[in-house]
Order: C-alpha cells, then structure tokens, then sequence
C-alpha cells in the first residue's frame, strides 16, 4: 500500500467533498487561501491549549482567550499577549465586537460544549468544537440546525479522522474489499469508570453503591467553580470531579468512555458505512448508578439498509467487555479495535493499522486506489475552510449524527431496556419514560435557546 505522495488542494477539496460522511454545505465567502482568520478560543487548558496551538500553526490569528481557569488563562495570553482575555465565555461574547473576529475554538468540558457554541453561529462565526459535540442529544439537535442556518466552516475534534489510515479503511470497505458488510464490534480497555480503587487498591468498576462525595475540597484558588459548573446542577467542589478527566465519569458533566472514546473510534464505521441513525438500541453492564456512568458496559445498535447496503448491526465494548470473537481468539488481541465482518471476511483496524481477515485469503488481494487524499489536518482543515468555503470531513452535521448514536447507548444503559429510536421525531415509543435522559433542565441563569 503506497500512501498518496501529494496532492493539490484542488484535489483535496474535489476529493473530500465525495468522501466524506457528513453533507457539506459550500460557505459564501471569497475563497482567498491567504485571508486572516481571527479566532477566539475558548478552553486554553489541557486539551484546549493543544487546540490553540495547533489552529495558531494553521494559520489562525487568537485575538480572544476565555477560561475560567485562571493559570491557563495566563499561560495562554503569555503565548499570545495580544490577544483579550475573560474569564466568562458569555462576557467574550456580549464584549467582543463580531466585526473583528471571524471564528470560535470551543475546548470546554461537554456539558458547556453547545452553551459556548451556539452563541457563534447565531453570530456567524465559524466553529471548531472539541468531541464529543453535546452533552445530550436534545443539545446535538439545536447545535446542528444552528450549524445549517450559519453556514459557516464547522468541525468537531475528532482528530484521529484526519489519518491516513482511516481513510485505507473506508476505501476498502467501499469496495467490498470483505464484501456486503452486517456486523461491526468496537471495543476499548480504557475506561473513566476506572479513577476508583476498591479496598485492596485495585481498580474497581463503578458499582450501584458507590455514594456521591459528601465532604467539600477547597477550590483550587486560579478555579472559578460555579463557571466551570455553568448550566449543570450545583454540586460543591470536590477533588473527585475536578481536574479532568475525573469529570468524564460523572454524568453531571460527561457522558463516560462512551461519548468519549466513542466519538473517535464509532466514527470510522459511521463513515465507512455511511451510518445514519439506529432504529434499536440495547445495552448491558452493571446496575446503572444515578450520577456516574460505567467502567464496562457494552451497546448494541441496529441499522436499517442504506440504498444497495444490507442492515448493520455496530456493538461498542468497553472496559472488560469485548466480542466473543475476541475471547475465541479468531482475531489479534489488540486492546482496543474496530472490526467489519462482511459476507467475504474481516477487516480489523485501530487508529494506526489494519488487517485484512483471515490472511490467506486476501494473500492476492489488490488493494482499491486511494480515491480519498491526505487530508491538510483536522485543525488547518477547519482554517482552510473558514478562509476558502471548503467543506469540512468532520462538520457538524455529520458530528451531530456521531454524537446521538454514542449517546443513545448511554440512554438505553440508564433506561435499563431496549428502546426503538424514532428520529425524525426524536422519540423513543417503546419507552417514552427513557427520554428524560435525552436531555435535560439547566442551572438558573443558563438557558440554551
């Protein structure tokens, strides 16, 4: 397999535009690869300073710093003192002047994702949103139909899309390099539910009797808590929440490995197979808790037939769980994967590698030609388009999709049942009491129109 050696950008756009999952709306604006992009970013610490950095490198000029803590706050502006700073995502907003920034890097934990991001499309300003896109479902929906009506570049952080290997692997798939395919089983060994230790120091699942912590811990002097809590329930500080990733676990403000992890590897079938939304959803695991969501868990989703493609069934894994193809050993034990199985074979793959299975029967397979270029890289992407009208392979109309499938397992975990998903009309008729978890009521002050 000979990785494309270059491309022009020409090529790029005219490829992705037919490669990519997602529907690309074209920007009116002047395609001027050299106009400045001004951006605002919001998030500047752990991997919001990864992302500042990296869409500066891209060619993006920070003219706005927001973070609610206060030593990255610092160290941002110290990379780059001319830009302004707040503390209070809402302030940037209402001080800021819209004619003299262009674009908005969202970097917040999930539960703030959709309050910081809405208020830059209803302004017009293109976004990029770390992963996953929401906190919910209800939240994906309003962030998507406000993506549409902007028209701007949008992108959400998955930035694993941009390798060459996922792309060897959605173009094998296409071909039907193993055939039709009906199953596909993703699992990872990582899990947040892990931060705990049992009584003998060994990591422990989250079990149903494990307690919300009743003492407080001293806020952390540079933390302005109740910002960093924003529009989820009030809780008082605890190290056990904060810093991250401790917060992924608590569904108060993430959404466990599921939204997490999910958002990185679910995305590689939901392209390959050009996934849309699942009709029925089933998950196991332990005895779902109230406030922490699970180490091990598995969610089973099935997909209706999509034009000549057969119906599909996607079944994520994490923690302990793992297929039983796995447990056989019919297949490499790699700790984390995503495996096709098609009418022809297996092709197995992670974010670096892939295997077509079993060996001997692909020995004489000539591989497709590679039909979907490098791409510029997830962040320079997102600047390409913002300057350009360029689509976007990660936008948000296809993160929206990503975002509520992961989110559907988690529903179907807390609802402690299988339930029938009506999309269009965002309902679940089998289990109308399961849509409580499809969104929910905000914090006084903090309202998401």
């Amino acid at each position: 397999m000979q990785a494309v050696e270059s491309t022009t950008r020409r090529t790029f756009l005219a490829a992705t535009a037919t490669a990519a999952a997602a529907t690309v709306t074209r920007l009116s604006v002047a395609a001027d690869e050299a106009a400045p992009v001004r951006v605002a970013v919001i998030g500047c610490g752990g991997r919001g300073g990864a992302n500042l950095q990296e869409v500066a490198k891209a060619g993006g000029t920070i003219v706005a710093l927001c973070d609610v803590n206060r030593t990255a706050l610092d160290r941002a502006a110290g990379q780059h003192p001319a830009a302004k700073t707040f503390r209070d995502f809402r302030e940037l907003y209402t001080a800021l002047d819209p004619a003299t920034y262009d674009a908005v890097v969202v970097s917040t934990p999930e539960h703030t994702h959709a309050f910081a991001t809405l208020p830059a499309l209803k302004r017009r300003k293109h976004v990029y949103c770390e992963k996953p896109l929401t906190h919910s479902i209800r939240e994906a929906r309003i962030i998507a139909t406000a993506a549409k009506e902007a028209g701007v570049a949008t992108q959400m952080g998955t930035q694993i899309h941009a390798g060459n290997n996922y792309r060897r692997v959605v173009e094998l798939i296409r071909a039907k390099a193993i055939g039709p395919v009906r199953e596909c089983h993703v699992w990872t060994s990582r899990a947040w539910g892990w931060q705990s230790t049992d009584d003998a120091g060994r990591l422990a699942d989250i079990v149903s009797t494990q307690e919300r912590p009743q003492d407080t811990s001293p806020v952390p002097d540079e933390l302005d808590w109740e910002l960093w809590l924003g529009p989820a329930p009030y809780r008082p500080f605890n190290e056990s929440y904060f810093p991250g990733p401790k917060w992924y676990r608590w569904w108060d403000w993430g959404s466990g490995t599921m939204s997490d992890l999910g958002s990185h590897m679910n995305d590689l079938p939901f392209w390959a197979l050009d996934l849309d939304a699942p009709t029925v959803i089933e998950a196991d695991g332990p005895p779902a808790h109230p406030d922490l969501a699970p180490a091990s868990m598995v969610a089973r989703y099935r997909f209706p037939a999509r034009g000549d493609r057969p119906a599909v069934t996607l079944a994520w894994y994490q923690g302990e769980r793992k297929p039983m193809v796995w447990f056989a050993r019919e297949i490499p034990q790699w700790t984390s994967g995503i495996l096709f199985i098609g009418d022809g074979g297996m092709l197995l793959a992670d974010y670096e590698r892939h295997l077509l299975l079993p060996a001997n029967r692909f020995q004489e397979y000539k591989r497709p030609e590679e039909t979907i270029p490098p791409s510029l890289g997830q962040h320079a992407e997102w600047i390409h388009a913002c300057r350009t009208g360029a689509p976007t392979t990660c936008d948000f109309a296809y993160a929206a999709r990503l975002t509520e499938a992961n989110h559907l397992g988690n529903v179907a975990y807390r609802a402690g049942r299988t339930i029938e998903w009506d999309a269009a009309a965002m309902r679940i008729p089998n289990a109308p009491e399961a849509e409580r978890f499809l969104g929910r009521e905000y914090r006084a002050g903090w309202t998401l129109e």
